[in-house]
């Protein structure tokens, strides 16, 4: 079993020992979600050494009954830094003996292993979610821990970090389990550069809701709640009060605290914290400012105080984690 501090401590020692992955092998399974054939081709081709596999090398059936060629088997699997299980439309059903001696293999040597949406059912029926945390797509929770009940599920959250496993929900959240992965182990700067090329948001936290019930407000305030959002972040190193939030979306305190739930999944407080640290990581990996003028910049009175938070979110304090990741240009 994996706890939340097994997984920090672990990230701690990667930070130091300037561990990060480099070579990254997708298992493919018959039925492969296109969807997620695409978007982790998208994070990861031309950035890293990144192969799909599959079971048998050759002709591999997509979702959409497309063909696609696959050249590398799943010996792959024993060189790669990071797994990715994929999600596939026979998920029901237990994966081939070979892929779960593979994945497990993988994880036993120090891969990090992961699967988002359904793919976690590959990862749960290796074995490798007995004890932890884990999350997959809402819509199959209940069917999941059912199946799995020795994993610990958390079906309401984008993705679940237990150090060398990790799990995504579904659709979307794949991305951001990818950008988590590449954030955690190669900095802010990496995660946001691909984000931008992707035109996807940065960073969403692990925690946040896999979905709300009103994603976007109605009414004619939507355009004015996101610009209160859009002036927030780029107004950190500001007194940002929710009193204040309020009255610049022209809301009642009440009001705009619920609009701001349906809106981000979160509270002010918690997303303000967010994006602050957000633009700590970057200043440190960008930048030579002091601690302390880093501190100033995003909204902390003091670089005690930031590096309370950050340690927290870290593991590790500002400036070694500007060691590991600084990219000053």
């Amino acid at each position: 079993m994996t706890s939340g501090t097994d997984a920090t401590d672990r990230w701690k020692r990667a930070i130091i020992a300037g561990m990060v992955f480099r070579s990254v092998a997708a298992y493919a399974p018959q039925g492969v979600l296109a969807f997620s054939l695409g978007l982790v081709g998208e994070v990861f081709t031309g950035r890293f050494d990144f192969a799909v596999c599959t079971d048998r090398p050759g002709p591999l059936r997509t979702d959409l009954g497309l063909d696609i060629r696959v050249d590398a088997g799943l010996d792959r699997l024993a060189t790669a830094d990071l797994v990715l299980a994929l999600p596939g439309g026979r998920f029901r059903e237990p994966p081939p003996p070979s892929a779960v001696a593979a994945l497990r293999a993988a994880h036993a040597r120090g891969a990090i292993v992961a699967g988002h949406c359904v793919g976690a059912y590959a990862l749960a029926g290796a074995g490798l979610l007995d004890g932890r945390r884990a999350t997959t797509h809402w819509r199959f929770a209940a069917d999941f821990a059912a199946r799995f009940p020795a994993v610990r599920l958390a079906s309401d959250v984008l993705y679940v970090d237990e150090g060398s496993v990790v799990t995504g929900a579904g659709a979307a959240a794949g991305a951001d389990m990818c950008l988590h992965l590449i954030r955690r182990e190669h900095g802010a700067a990496a995660a946001n550069e691909i984000a931008r090329e992707m035109v996807i948001p940065p960073h969403r936290e692990g925690g946040q809701a896999q979905y709300v019930a009103a994603p976007v407000p109605d009414g004619a305030d939507d355009g004015r709640l996101g610009a209160v959002l859009a002036w927030a972040r780029d107004n950190l190193h500001r007194r940002l009060t929710v009193d204040g939030l309020a009255a610049r979306a022209l809301a009642s305190r009440r009001t705009f605290l619920r609009r701001f739930a349906d809106a981000t999944g979160s509270t002010p407080h918690a997303w303000l914290l967010a994006q602050r640290l957000n633009r700590a990581e970057e200043l440190l990996e960008t930048t030579d400012l002091p601690v302390e003028e880093v501190a100033r910049r995003v909204g902390f009175s003091a670089a005690s105080i930031l590096r309370e938070h950050f340690s927290r979110r870290r593991g590790v304090p500002p400036r070694t984690y500007r060691r590991a990741f600084q990219r000053v240009r």
